[in-house]
């Protein structure tokens, strides 16, 4: 009997992963996000990452955005919005991925961090963020973020 040959195609349904928007806001009252680069191909990004066993999805956004990034804070419980790309596995499939978003009022970075040396870090304004990521709906969700 022949063997089945693997498919590259995406799975069906859509993993979760939750992400942090960190944000700060400066002396003259602009509001600045922090981009991260992706590991791999360094494309700006912003933390994310596979759900955290016991804990709820705003705080493992924030757990993300230590281990990425450095930074902790305020999460904020209500989500900022979703957005959608596909993620090369190692087995070399694509995985359909939908990221959660929470808003992280950044009040501290960490001089050292899990995954420093491992990315780089650009505090920007989000007008001028949203357009370095690829993913449109994310470019959306940074283009729209007005904190209160």
């Amino acid at each position: 009997m022949a063997k089945r040959a693997v498919r590259a195609e995406p799975d069906r349904e859509p993993r979760a992963q939750y992400a942090a928007l960190p944000w700060r806001r400066r002396p003259d009252g602009a509001v600045e996000v922090l981009l991260i680069t992706s590991r791999e191909t360094r494309r700006w990004v912003i933390p994310k990452g596979w759900p955290i066993k016991g804990l709820k999805s705003p705080k493992s956004a924030a757990r993300e955005a230590f281990e990425e990034a450095g930074v902790t804070g305020e999460v904020g419980k209500k989500k900022l919005g979703a957005y959608h790309y596909d993620k090369r596995l190692a087995s070399g499939r694509t995985q359909h991925v939908r990221v959660t978003v929470y808003p992280l009022l950044v009040e501290a970075e960490a001089e050292t961090w899990p995954e420093q040396g491992q990315r780089e870090k650009l505090w920007t304004p989000a007008a001028e963020a949203a357009p370095l990521v690829d993913e449109p709906e994310l470019q959306a969700l940074i283009a729209a973020f007005a904190p209160d």
